[in-house]
């Protein structure tokens, strides 16, 4: 009789001599080009993009635990924790994240030869789900930065943390305010490019990203809780710093390291305060360059002084943007006119 049943697989994996193997190879090699030349520009930008952040992650990483991991160590550990800092520290929206996951996985398979784990890229998956549940959370990236205001500013100065983390921590996001600061700005700062003089401080803002560098102004506050020349003067003599980068990084020990905070580390003091003081925004690193806008604009202070200490163009759409934001009560169109 016929055997009808299906034949079983040979569980065996083949075993290919050595010249079967090196075209293997070559064919897998021409495989990868082949599908590297038809990936789209913005597909291949975005990767790159992904593996940015991934190194972005890293140095924040290396900054809490005093160790630096190789970019190539993408395990369940490193991804699940890339999924967490998205989230929590750069506020991206869950899709955003899940394509940042794929981006990093391709890149490390296809330009560093490294074959991310499955039980990686599942746990990542997984820590994801139930991001995508949440409404807040899907909203994300959908509208501008909350401009913070001085009496937010208050609220946190009122619930710092202790110690040397506290004072460079008011010290930093007042700065961030009173210059109005991108994040990568903050972090290039210097001690020595920050001169106290009678009226204040005149802080040198170095070029970053392609920008020009700039000279501000930065005058005494009234209120002690929220100025930022007392603060810079009590961090920059609690840890005797004259030269070098302004401020530094505390490790969990605190112990104060001697190299620049990355523009990540900036965003996230700045994000972590806001949530220690109990605002009930979100604050991001761009926070407070909005928020000395609108507070300087509702103040009466003319656009190209504005302009002079932000650093925008004056063109800028974001810049008149925030100028609209602080006037919309000023002389309403609909104050005042007999109703």
């Amino acid at each position: 009789m016929t055997d009808l049943a299906p034949r079983q697989p040979d569980a065996t994996p083949a075993v290919y001599d050595a010249a079967t193997l090196a075209v293997l190879a070559a064919m897998e090699q021409a495989a990868e080009k082949h599908l590297d030349a038809i990936r789209p520009e913005n597909t291949k930008r975005g990767y790159a993009n992904d593996w940015a952040l991934w190194a972005e992650f890293h140095d924040w990483l290396a900054e809490r635990a005093g160790h630096t991991l190789p970019l190539t160590a993408v395990t369940k550990g490193t991804l699940v924790g890339f999924v967490v800092w998205l989230d929590t520290i750069k506020l991206a929206a869950p899709n955003s994240i899940d394509r940042r996951i794929t981006g990093v996985t391709v890149t490390a398979r296809n330009e560093h030869g490294v074959e991310v784990p499955k039980a990686a890229t599942v746990a990542a998956r997984q820590a994801l789900k139930p991001l995508k549940n949440d409404p807040e959370r899907m909203a994300r990236g959908r509208g501008k930065a909350a401009a913070v205001t001085p009496e937010q500013l208050r609220q946190m100065n009122a619930a710092v943390a202790d110690g040397l983390t506290g004072l460079r921590d008011r010290s930093l996001w007042l700065m961030a305010f009173g210059i109005a600061g991108r994040s990568a700005e903050v972090a290039a700062l210097r001690a020595d490019g920050i001169v106290h003089v009678s009226q204040g401080l005149e802080v040198h803002v170095p070029a970053v990203k392609g920008r020009p560098p700039r000279d501000v102004v930065v005058g005494y506050g009234k209120n002690p809780d929220t100025c930022p020349v007392r603060a810079w003067l009590t961090w920059r003599a609690a840890v005797g710093i004259a030269a070098g980068p302004a401020f530094l990084p505390i490790d969990v020990w605190g112990r104060v390291g001697d190299r620049h905070l990355s523009p990540e580390a900036v965003r996230e003091i700045i994000a972590r305060n806001a949530e220690r003081a109990g605002l009930s925004v979100r604050l991001t690193g761009h926070s407070m360059r909005a928020g000395f806008i609108t507070t300087s604009r509702r103040a009466g202070k003319r656009e190209e002084k504005i302009r002079e200490q932000s650093g925008h163009a004056d063109n800028s759409p974001a810049f008149w943007g925030y100028i609209r934001e602080a006037d919309k009560w000023t002389d309403a169109a609909s104050e005042d006119i007999g109703l």
